[in-house]
């Protein structure tokens, strides 16, 4: 069995109790405006292009490499321009640039590989009761290979967490959290109709594997987590009612997340346009917000 990841991030404090090693898989059935990880979207490997990196026309193994001739060279800028609407992700364009300004997001790798790389910093969990978190996209949408790496990691006594949109349905995932000592669930809105036009899909789905989720394992801590997004959910009423929702579950904490825009760049390395714009949250709206997300 394979997976695939399109990033290992070491030395994290922010997903789960103490230092730990962040495995990002990549699928999502989201496509939220927000995302900061669009590059995790697709479940396959694909390309990504800086062209700050290209060294431009003395080159052009790029344009030469590509079966579907969708690399053209600039006239303007010397540097290569790729239709990313017409991309096959074959991938040839990025193992023949040897500037390395085509490079890839995500690679197939066996459970053991990616395991192997968590516990070399096994010292620094013992000390600190870290361990392994599966962060996407979203993990449980690669269930089969999500399971091997978590029963692997308990295996080594390695204690494991995961940070889930719940995107996917309980009965598909559901093995998934027998392995798990940690859980972040992002609930985004209770009300489905905005939930699907600001990621694509409803929140039903969500909502029952939530549910579910905390029905099979009471004894779990969950954090439920909601991003504040500026014209998405930034109301008292919205975070009230997400609150009040959450707070009907045992063991299960709730916090808000400030929306921040540190993803951008990566929209343009993989072709796209960045779907918030140049929307802002103010600081002051997010501590009250915050202050009532607590009551």
């Amino acid at each position: 069995m394979e997976g695939c990841v399109f990033n290992v991030q070491k030395y994290s404090v922010h997903d789960g109790p103490g230092i730990r090693t962040i495995v990002f898989l990549k699928g999502c059935p989201l496509h939220c405006k927000w995302c900061c990880n669009p590059e995790s979207q697709l479940v396959q490997p694909q390309i990504a292009y800086n062209p700050e990196k290209c060294i431009g026309t003395v080159c052009k193994l790029c344009a030469e490499a590509c079966p579907e001739n969708i690399i053209t060279m600039s006239e303007e800028t010397g540097k290569a321009e790729i239709d990313f609407k017409k991309c096959i992700h074959c991938l040839a364009c990025a193992k023949a640039c040897p500037a390395k300004s085509i490079s890839l997001y995500g690679e197939y790798q066996k459970p053991e590989y990616f395991i192997n790389k968590v516990e070399e910093d096994a010292i620094f969990y013992s000390r600190s009761e870290g361990g392994l978190t599966l962060s996407g996209g979203e993990p449980t949408m690669q269930t089969e290979f999500a399971v091997e790496l978590l029963r692997d990691a308990k295996s080594r006594g390695i204690t494991t967490a995961i940070e889930t949109c719940g995107a996917i349905p309980w009965e598909q995932c559901h093995e998934v959290y027998d392995y798990l000592d940690y859980i972040h669930f992002d609930i985004k809105h209770l009300n489905s109709e905005k939930h699907k036009e600001w990621t694509g899909q409803g929140n039903e789905t969500i909502l029952d594997t939530f549910r579910k989720m905390r029905e099979a394992h009471p004894d779990v801590h969950c954090v439920a987590r909601t991003p504040i997004i500026p014209g998405f959910n930034d109301t008292e009423e919205d975070i009230i009612a997400i609150r009040d929702f959450v707070k009907q579950f045992p063991n299960t904490e709730y916090e808000v997340l400030k929306y921040h825009r540190y993803g951008t760049t990566k929209y343009d390395f993989i072709g796209r346009e960045y779907p918030m714009g140049t929307e802002e949250l103010d600081g002051e709206w997010f501590k009250h917000l915050k202050e009532i997300s607590l009551q």
